[in-house]
């Protein structure tokens, strides 16, 4: 058996790229096709690639450059204005989804401790699938793009706070949690004030003064978003919640457009591995034992979430026909449903079955939901050539 960490990386890479290449034939988000090798290349199946403890740490940091790269696109100017816009539409479906998950969850059996978490993971749509799918011409140019994008950054800032909970929470007793959550309200003000300080009197001094030096800005870069995220691990914040302030307090800088290109591929690096590692985790056995709720909830999110986002957008005098459009668009759950199913497992606050659960109906709703749009919307990878949009 084969752990050397060069064949392992050969092994996720070049199987990545082939069933991507079926992915993509097929019509499906290419993240599907990095859990599946997982499953198949893991434990799971062939047990190829046994060891996967080294690989959930290396992992760990494309969900770090995944939330330091939301910020940076997250202007607080911009945060402000797509409140106004959207919050009582994000706070409404999610709402709905979250009472329908945990609804269903808790018919199945399953404790009211893990059916909210459960109804919690539900809240949110795919920012990966929702703006890959969505023609480059719509989201930067249209109306529909900018609902969209508003609706799945206000629920990110929202599935970071749970993390943000679930992180803090973890196993303890009772007075130990709100002791963490109290020091995690203390901490959260602090890196806010140290993030914008060194940013405005340090890191744009630099920028500026090397700016031309590629090689420089991308190591900064780096070491900026790592270095936040260090620094929330000691005060007791998440790792995770300290990259997305670093990218939000680095947002204003003219070159933040510069800086989210560039680490785009380190970004997708990492996310691999993690999809791969969640996929190489499964437990088949358990995943049997939810097979039927969790397709059942995947279905009832398949169903609810484009009729309340029709309904609700109407409700705001929107397009009929835009409105359905975009609801569809969201109408599958998130990778941070999967994050949030991994985290609250490791915290011990879910069972394994709820777990798998979530990510067993996230993933059902990836398929079916991408599979839909392709055939039906404009997209990069539309089945015709009258639906085919860059």
């Amino acid at each position: 058996m084969h752990q050397d960490i060069v064949f392992i990386i050969f092994i996720i890479f070049t199987g990545s790229a082939i069933l991507a290449t079926l992915a993509l034939y097929a019509r499906q988000a290419l993240l599907v096709s990095y859990i599946v090798l997982g499953v198949l290349m893991g434990p799971p199946v062939f047990n190829i690639v046994s060891n996967t403890e080294v690989l959930e740490g290396i992992s760990d940091i494309g969900i770090i450059f995944l939330l330091f790269l939301l910020g940076l696109n997250l202007q607080p100017q911009d945060l402000v204005r797509l409140l106004r816009k959207t919050t009582q539409l994000t706070l409404l479906t999610s709402l709905s989804f979250a009472g329908v998950g945990s609804l269903i969850a808790w018919l199945f059996g399953f404790s009211l401790l893990d059916s909210c978490i459960i109804g919690a993971a539900m809240m949110f749509s795919s920012t990966i699938i929702g703006l890959k799918l969505l023609p480059t011409t719509v989201l930067h140019h249209r109306h529909a793009g900018e609902i969209m994008v508003s609706v799945l950054l206000l629920q990110d800032i929202i599935a970071i706070f749970l993390l943000l909970i679930l992180k803090g929470t973890g196993q303890g007793a009772a007075g130990s949690i709100l002791v963490d959550i109290a020091i995690m309200a203390l901490s959260l003000p602090l890196l806010i004030v140290i993030a914008w300080a060194l940013e405005r009197y340090v890191l744009v001094k630099l920028f500026r003064k090397f700016d031309k030096i590629q090689e420089y800005m991308f190591l900064m870069t780096i070491g900026w978003c790592l270095g936040m995220a260090e620094l929330a691990a000691v005060l007791k914040v998440s790792h995770e919640i300290g990259a997305f302030i670093g990218g939000v307090a680095l947002a204003s800088s003219p070159i933040a457009r510069f800086i989210a290109e560039s680490l785009k591929p380190l970004r997708d690096f990492f996310l691999v591995l993690f999809f791969f590692t969640l996929g190489a985790s499964l437990d088949l056995n358990v995943l049997y034992t939810v097979l039927i709720p969790a397709t059942i909830l995947a279905t009832a999110m398949l169903l609810l979430k484009p009729s309340i986002f029709y309904f609700l957008l109407k409700r705001q005098d929107e397009n009929p026909k835009l409105s359905l459009e975009i609801g569809v668009r969201l109408g599958q759950v998130s990778e941070f449903s999967l994050l949030i199913s991994v985290i609250a497992l490791e915290a011990k606050i879910i069972s394994e079955e709820a777990s798998f659960l979530i990510q067993a109906a996230t993933l059902i709703t990836f398929i079916i939901s991408s599979y839909y749009i392709v055939m039906r919307y404009p997209t990069p990878i539309a089945v015709s050539d009258r639906l085919r949009r860059d």
